[in-house]
Parts: structure tokens; C-alpha cells; sequence
């Protein structure tokens, strides 16, 4: 996949990144929701992204951690912090990039989405159970 270069808002934060696979993922949790204001359209990346500028980030569950420009508030990416086989998983902020010319192929939290919008096509959707279910200790003890 080739390099996306992409900033936010303001131009503050510069963000270099390489798409893991050639899709977009929606997700409608609570926090994402409040986050955006509305879902948030992300893409995987590649370990080895980059991110110049005013970056701050913010635990916001007992897995991930949430990065955003510090001048403009503008949404950079989620991380998973949590122990186990997607430690360090990130998930990029598409809007940051021109165009990733990927397709959205995935929306998590669905039973949290509003009533109020959908996207049209069909995609694979996971419900909050079992997005947290990926988290949960498996047998050995570990988090997924």
C-alpha cells in the first residue's frame, strides 16, 4: 500500500501513515460518537506512522487511548494499549488524508448507531459485544 501523508485542522500535526489493509472502519461507540460527533471513519495502520506536531493523548478505556492535536482538537488516531495479540493496533483517522481510496467495509458498534443516519451498501458489522469480546481474557488469561 503506498504512504498517505495528512494533517489536521489547523496544519499543526503532520501524520505520514501506511494503510494495513485497503478499507475504512466506522465505528459508533458512545466515545466515538462524542469524540466526532458522529462516527468516526478510521483506516489500520502500518507500525511505523508518524505524527509531528502538538500530539496529546488521552486514556479513554481500559484498552485504548485516544490522540488528537492539541491546537485544533482535530482527531488523529485510536490505539489499543491493553496486553495481548492487537497491543499497539492502531486505527487512523481517514479525514486526516486526502482520499484513501478505500471503501468502508466495516462498522463496529453497531447496535450503538443512531437511527438519525446509515451508510448504504453492504459491510460487515459488529455489534458491542462482540467488539468487546476481542478484548476479553482468553482461556490462557491473556486480553486479545
Amino acid at each position: 500500500m503506498p504512504e498517505l501523508q495528512g494533517q489536521c485542522m489547523c496544519g499543526a500535526v503532520t501524520v505520514t501513515a501506511t494503510p494495513a489493509k485497503d478499507s475504512l472502519g466506522a465505528c459508533h461507540c458512545d466515545q466515538c460518537r462524542r469524540w466526532t460527533s458522529s462516527m468516526l471513519v478510521t483506516f489500520q495502520a502500518e507500525p511505523g506512522y508518524a505524527a509531528l506536531g502538538p500530539v496529546k493523548t488521552f486514556t479513554s478505556s481500559d484498552w485504548a487511548e485516544r490522540a488528537f492535536c492539541s491546537e485544533c482538537g482535530s482527531a488523529l488516531w485510536y490505539r489499543v494499549t491493553a496486553p495481548g495479540e492487537m497491543h499497539g493496533h492502531t486505527e487512523m483517522a481517514a479525514g486526516l488524508f486526502e482520499d484513501t481510496g478505500h471503501e468502508l467495509q466495516l462498522e463496529l458498534f453497531i447496535d450503538k448507531k443512531p437511527e438519525g443516519y446509515a451508510f448504504a451498501g453492504e459491510r460487515k458489522q459488529m455489534t458491542k459485544a462482540e467488539v468487546e469480546a476481542m478484548f476479553a481474557p482468553s482461556e490462557e488469561g491473556d486480553n486479545q
